[in-house]
Parts: structure tokens; sequence; C-alpha cells
């Protein structure tokens, strides 16, 4: 069924056409054709024009969508918990990739002591947002806080990236009855169009290896992996607590899921039109955890956990955070527990976000997989 998408206004239409624009030169420079891969980074990516480069409103009620953090802050100090264990094990400093609003960096600091709290962005526009969200809300942040513009080169703390890994481009491919293909993009009259090329020997390699048989299509998120292989290089002690919607592969390449998990979402709607005003709609895959699992003992860190998001927040004494609230404000108790319905609920947030941990030098069972772990069904 067609979405029905609130008309873009002129200001943001003008900026859309001259990312197309340029995407446009860059498909004629490349002989008319690029993968999809390199067309999400485009869309979401390119400076000043790209969805995460631009400067529209993304986040909360008022923007695209609606992030775990924005909801309520019960999601923030659930984490902390978790957080706080990864420390006492490596060191008290916590570096968080993609912060969005800056309201989980703001939570997680009024709950931990902390040396450093850095952040990872490459937006400016959201960069400035989050100084605005900290200042509101942490007092003494800027004697903690400090913003980064790529990996360190060795690290020793706790990672935390929250929706990051469905934002990372992706492979377009396909399993057709004449072989392995790439899913591209060319010029059309229109904007931009599907156009499909076989598959480079690497690419081709990593399909043969998944459960599918033609006709299929999905995405391969080996930009994800790779990041997840930085990281086995460069840290040294803590762990990695990545939370995103997903699944393990045996149902991510479902017989049933044959289309993808390719989708765009504008302004609290999801669709599936990737070229409908590039850099306007944020791009997003489903995340592989079994390929992310892989990727971190393939690069030297441990597996230290997997479930779903209920119920990693339950282990991490969700519900016992929420009873305070309630205790201590009836209204604000009730708005509390309505969002935390929603971050547990299994058929919401609950069960289609995944929470997977890896690390390095992490001894003690992980808090938040101490009942429900699924490690064993990646």
């Amino acid at each position: 069924m067609k979405v029905e998408l609130p008309e873009p206004d002129a200001d943001a239409k003008a900026a859309s056409r001259e990312l197309s624009r340029r995407i446009a030169d860059r498909i004629a420079a490349d002989g008319g054709w690029i993968p999809f891969v390199q067309y999400m980074d485009l869309a979401l990516h390119m400076p000043g024009l790209g969805y995460y480069g631009g400067g529209s409103r993304k986040f909360g009620v008022e923007g695209d969508f609606v992030t775990a953090p924005e909801l309520t802050p019960l999601f923030g100090q659930s984490l902390a918990r978790q957080v706080s264990q990864v420390m006492d094990q490596s060191a008290p400093i916590v570096l968080e990739v993609g912060a969005g609003s800056g309201r989980l960096a703001a939570d997680l600091l009024g709950c931990l002591s902390i040396d450093r709290y850095y952040i990872l962005e490459l937006s400016g526009e959201l960069r400035a947002r989050q100084m605005q969200t900290l200042a509101a809300a942490i007092p003494d942040w800027q004697d903690r806080v400090e913003w980064l513009e790529m990996l360190p080169e060795q690290f020793s703390g706790c990672v935390v990236a929250n929706e990051l890994l469905d934002a990372m481009p992706v492979h377009a491919v396909a399993w057709r009855s004449d072989g392995l293909m790439e899913r591209g993009v060319l010029s059309a009259a229109d904007g931009f169009a599907w156009a499909e090329r076989p598959a480079s020997q690497t690419l081709a390699a990593a399909m043969a290896d998944l459960p599918v048989s033609a006709p299929y299509q999905s995405e391969l998120g080996l930009v994800a992996a790779g990041w997840i292989a930085e990281w086995g290089r460069r840290l040294t002690t803590g762990a990695l607590l990545l939370i995103d919607y997903g699944l393990p592969r045996h149902e991510y390449y479902h017989h049933g899921r044959n289309c993808g998990t390719l989708r765009c979402h504008y302004r609290q709607r999801s669709h599936a039109d990737p070229f409908w005003w590039p850099g306007l709609s944020d791009i997003t895959a489903h995340v592989d955890f079994t390929a992310m699992a892989e990727a971190g003992h393939a690069s030297g860190l441990d597996v230290l956990g997997y479930t779903n998001q209920a119920s990693f927040l339950i282990n991490c004494g969700l519900a016992q955070l929420l009873d305070s609230r309630r205790q201590a404000n009836v209204v604000g108790g009730q708005r509390a527990a309505a969002a935390a319905q929603v971050l547990l609920s299994l058929n919401e947030m609950g069960e289609l976000f995944k929470v997977i941990a890896l690390g390095k030098g992490i001894e003690e069972p992980m808090l938040g997989f101490l009942m429900g772990d699924r490690t064993h069904a990646l």
C-alpha cells in the first residue's frame, strides 16, 4: 500500500534538488551507475545536504522518528547500570557514537561517575543540538564531554551506539535465476532508478554463504561489519553496547522476507522509496546480528551477550526505576509507565530492538544478559 507522505517545503525541496544534482554528477562520472551502498552514503552524509549532514530536525515527535532516549530517561538510566559495570572492569570513560539529539548522553552523564564522555559525531548540526541538550540538562557538562571526528587509535572503557548500525550504508543485493547481482542506481528522467549488475567476486562470496535461493533480494551490512572489526584492533579493554533493530541471520534471510529490510523514515511515516526527495528521508536497513557477532569474533572481540531490548532493560533494573518514579510522582509515574510499555512491549520496541555486547577483558557476566541471553541463537 502506498504511503501518503507530507509535502516538503520549498527550502527542503531546493536542498534535495541540489543533492540530487551532485549524486547525478557522481553517477555520470562513474559511467552511469553506482552501487546502492554509495548512493545511500551520499544521501545520508553529504556535507550540508545529506540527511545527517543537513539541518532538518530528525529526532523526536517533531522530527522523522522517535528513539528510545527521546521517549523516557528510564532508557538511559537502565543502560547506565550496564555501562557502569563495563567501566568497573576497564576505565571510567564512555564513547557514544552517533549521539543523536544528545538526550542519551545527558541521561547517562546524570547517572554515572565518569572521567570523560566522548561523542563521535560527524554532523555539525547534530553536534550543535547535542551541546544545547547537554547545556540544559547537565550544568557541568563542559568539564566532562569532548567531541571526536574519528575513532581513537586505542580505547579502554564503554562504547555505546543506539540506532547507529541501521543507518550505516548497506550493499543492496539480489539472487536471480541468472546469477548473483548487486543492485545499484542510475539517473532517470524523474530522478533515480534501480539497476542491477553482476556482483563482484568479494560480494558474490559473501552472498554465496547465505541461506538464500533465487529469486530474492536483500542487503549486506558489510560497512557495519567493517566498523566492528576496527574495534577489534582499537579496543584494549571494555565493551561495545550496540542497540538496534535487527535479527539473527536465519531470521534476517527468511524466505518470507524476500524483498529485504530497506526502509525510509520521514515525519513519523515509514516508506520504501530511497529515491523520494533524496536527503529528506532517513534510509535504514535491519541489522544482521549474526554478521556483527562474526565480525567481532574474527577481530578478537568476545561476544558477551545478545538479547532483545525488553530482556536487557529488565535485567538492568528498569522495573525498579519505574517503581521509584511512580512513588515519587503519580502523574510522572503514569507517563513513565506508558513510555516503558513502548520500550518493553514485544509488539513494539521490546522485541524489534536487540542488544549485543562485544568486548575484551570483561570477566564478570554482563548484567543486561543475565536472563534471556540469546547468544546461542546467533
